[in-house]
């Protein structure tokens, strides 16, 4: 149950944390520093929505999940705990959660976007990725990725060798495509933008909420719509704001 949204009581949304990239120094900096976040919007939050790419790889074994990321896995149990709603988008580095987050820390998990209405604000909420024209390979990789077969046959490696792989294939997949995400490529070439144009054709949406992309963009869509980018906590460290009406894009300064 989320409590009633106003200027004292708000919802935030953040995604693309990439915990454990690119090492584990660099990782924990960031993930200190989205500790000390969560601590500043506790005590004002109604509810908190992370959509997507937490981690840089996330798998959860039979009887194991990745080794690390205690401050934000406690820090989110504690925010939990208190009573506040969490929920989680998986993105596409971290697709493989079964049921840690569910059971453990008492927070809601979805695997595709969501439509939610808060203050007759209605919202759609999803990490992004696969969604709009083009990236074949990727959508193709996907089902690859979420095949049970593929699933049961990852699971059987020892997690030494299939994290390492995991990692491995992350860090190359970023050096071929993290330049695309220091700029605005402009309203045909955002992919997302002219996904939610499709979805605006068929049903109405006050916000269209978005991360994956890692550049933090709040663009104008048709009538009122508006579709949100959150950014990422690699380099922007940015989050929306939603306090009833209206939502805001806003940069952790700490």
């Amino acid at each position: 149950m989320i409590n009633y949204i106003n200027a004292e009581n708000k919802i935030y949304f953040l995604s693309d944390f990439h915990l454990g990239a690119p090492n584990y120094e660099a990782s924990l900096i960031r993930e200190k520093k989205l500790v000390h976040f969560l601590d500043s919007i506790k005590h004002k939050a109604a509810a908190i929505f992370i959509v997507g790419d937490i981690f840089d790889f996330w798998f959860e074994y039979k009887k194991s999940i990745p080794k690390g990321y205690t401050r934000l896995l406690g820090k989110l149990a504690e925010i939990s705990d208190a009573g506040i709603p969490i929920v989680v988008f998986t993105g596409n580095h971290d697709m493989w959660m079964s049921g840690y987050f569910e059971e453990e820390l008492n927070i809601t998990v979805y695997h595709e976007p969501q439509t939610f209405v808060w203050n007759n604000k209605k919202i759609l909420i999803g990490h992004g990725d696969g969604l709009g024209p083009g990236d074949h390979g990727y959508k193709l990789l996907k089902k690859v990725f979420t095949n049970p077969i593929c699933k049961w046959l990852f699971r059987i490696l020892h997690p030494d060798w299939g994290i390492g792989l995991a990692n491995y294939f992350s860090r190359k997949s970023k050096e071929k495509t993290g330049v695309t995400d220091d700029h605005f490529l402009g309203e045909d070439q955002e992919w997302l933008i002219v996904y939610c144009k499709e979805v605006l054709k068929k049903e109405y949406f006050d916000f269209l909420i978005f991360g994956h992309r890692h550049y933090p963009i709040d663009f104008p869509l048709s009538g009122e719509s508006r579709y949100i980018n959150l950014g990422d906590w690699i380099k922007n460290f940015t989050y929306a704001e939603f306090d009833g009406s209206n939502i805001q894009l806003k940069k952790f300064e700490s």
